[in-house]
């Protein structure tokens, strides 16, 4: 093997020179091997080792400290988003997110820079996720809150010892006997995750303990929630927009404000308004426009920078105008396929940046002749990715490609997965379907005032869980607005959350 060979030093006047090389080769390759066994971890090993770290910022611990509650859940929104990006197939280009959370103040380091106990007594914990490996992903979450890290460090070698079970290097993993944690100290991985099991409420249970101060906070929202609606009504008839929207929750406290925010932007700047008519708006982490054309109002950024943008707003315009153009030419090389920006399976990408991503994969597929028949492929759509990953199919049916993807790697790879593609998309328009009946039928059954979903849910089960609430008398949801997540968790403004896969 030359890698080995132009790295490793040895004496070559050593006695066993053969053996001395041969032994190190084989260490080398059961390290490697042990190395990319560590640095894997599924879906389930991850929300599992996480347990600790959700108990540790759940939001029902703050009943009593709104501002601290709100970071943790609008956080936790962010994190359950950028996990969800890196298991979609292919995806790798993400963004750097920077979370905070409160946690409770336990076993700290006093010394660490990034913490900072407030005056309720909690801690402020930020990091910035940046990884694109799930495991390391889960290690910072847990190192950052100060929480123990033992049990993924288990599960890990435990999956390695597996491994080499199958292979028949062991005739069966490690087990330690109960009085070795007990002597040690450490802890037991079996026994920490039983009791962290045990501690996930069934819902039944966990509606009737939290249904009465969702109801009490629901009750308490209802006048913000009217001048919620009176205020967004009067802004989309004032500025003739069509809708405005939030890139992620805030509460209904934070949505009034920032709508207030825009009436007084509005009345000190109408020159500049008559730009927004027609658009949407939404109020997100910056301002600009996506690259499906809605205007973004950074709610971090002052009026002078939002005036700024709707200056800029008719190039913005000019260039939309372009994308849209450069989106037809490509459609035609392709057979008519639809080239699609989709909020909901992928991270926020600026109109600028969608731009060049076109232009690139534009020019790489102009080079040949049209790869397919026009409207050959009408009805099926790609979602362009900005890295280096292999095109892939997604489960929703979008054929995700890469923007530098070979043309003839191109063509074959859409030849291949176009019936599967079209099987997989009328699949979600029929799973849509079904998924509305449900929540129409789960509406009704329960005297609910509103069922929605996270957009980390997919229509499937979206759809398994509303199959499964029509089985169960659920009188706590009587009146309650649900909302199907990944967690348990009551929101400031009296919204449940329950997890989609949720227990008896």
């Amino acid at each position: 093997m030359p890698l080995f060979r132009g790295q490793l030093k040895v004496n070559h006047t050593a006695v066993g020179l053969e053996s001395h090389v041969g032994q190190t080769r084989f260490c080398a390759g059961r390290a490697s091997q042990q190395a990319c066994r560590m640095g894997t971890l599924s879906v389930t090993d991850a929300v599992n080792a996480l347990r600790p770290f959700y108990f540790a910022v759940h939001p029902d611990f703050f009943g009593q400290y709104p501002r601290e509650r709100e970071v943790n859940e609008n956080s936790l929104k962010q994190l359950n988003s950028y996990l969800e990006c890196m298991q979609r197939p292919g995806q790798k280009a993400l963004q750097p997110t920077q979370l905070t959370f409160y946690i409770r103040d336990t076993n700290s380091d006093p010394n660490s820079p990034q913490r900072g106990v407030n005056t309720s007594g909690f801690q402020a914990v930020s990091f910035t996720l940046q990884s694109k490996d799930l495991l390391s992903t889960v290690l910072k979450i847990l190192q950052s809150c100060n929480l123990s890290t033992e049990h993924v460090q288990h599960a890990q070698a435990d999956k390695g010892l597996e491994h080499q079970n199958e292979t028949g290097t062991f005739s069966r993993p490690i087990r330690w006997d109960k009085s070795f944690y007990s002597f040690t100290g450490y802890r037991d991985p079996e026994e920490e995750l039983d009791s962290t099991v045990r501690m996930e409420p069934a819902l039944g249970l966990w509606l009737q303990r939290n249904q009465a101060s969702a109801s009490e906070r629901l009750t308490a929202s209802i006048p913000l929630r009217a001048e919620l609606h009176r205020l967004k009504t009067e802004l989309c008839q004032r500025l003739e927009i069509n809708n405005i929207r939030w890139q992620r929750y805030w509460g209904i406290a934070h949505r009034c404000s920032q709508l207030h925010s825009l009436t007084r932007f509005a009345k000190q700047n109408s020159p500049v308004l008559h730009h927004l008519k027609g658009s949407t708006l939404i109020f997100a982490d910056n301002s600009g426009m996506n690259a499906a054309g809605q205007v973004m109002l950074g709610t971090a950024d002052v009026h002078h920078h939002w005036r700024k943008l709707l200056e800029r707003l008719p190039i913005y315009c000019d260039l939309h105008s372009h994308v849209s153009l450069l989106k037809e030419r490509t459609s035609f090389l392709l057979g008519d396929v639809e080239l699609i920006y989709d909020e909901d399976l992928q991270p926020v990408t600026m109109l600028e940046d969608y731009y060049r991503m076109l232009k690139i994969f534009h020019q790489n597929v102009a080079i040949t002749q049209p790869l397919f028949h026009p409207r050959s492929l009408k009805g099926l759509q790609i979602i362009l990715e900005n890295d280096l990953s292999a095109p892939s199919l997604l489960q929703a049916g979008q054929l995700s490609v890469p923007v530098t993807c070979d043309p003839t790697t191109l063509q074959w790879f859409i030849q291949a997965h176009a019936q599967k593609a079209r099987t997989y998309l009328r699949r979600e328009e029929e799973l849509e379907v079904e998924q509305q009946k449900l929540i129409s039928d789960c509406t009704e059954r329960f005297g609910l005032e509103r069922v929605y979903k996270e957009p980390s849910v997919s229509r499937q089960q979206m759809v398994q869980c509303c199959q499964r609430l029509l089985e169960k008398h659920l009188s706590e949801l009587h009146g309650m607005r649900l909302c199907i997540s990944h967690f348990y968790s009551v929101l400031q403004d009296g919204d449940l959350c329950v997890p989609w896969d949720w227990k008896l």
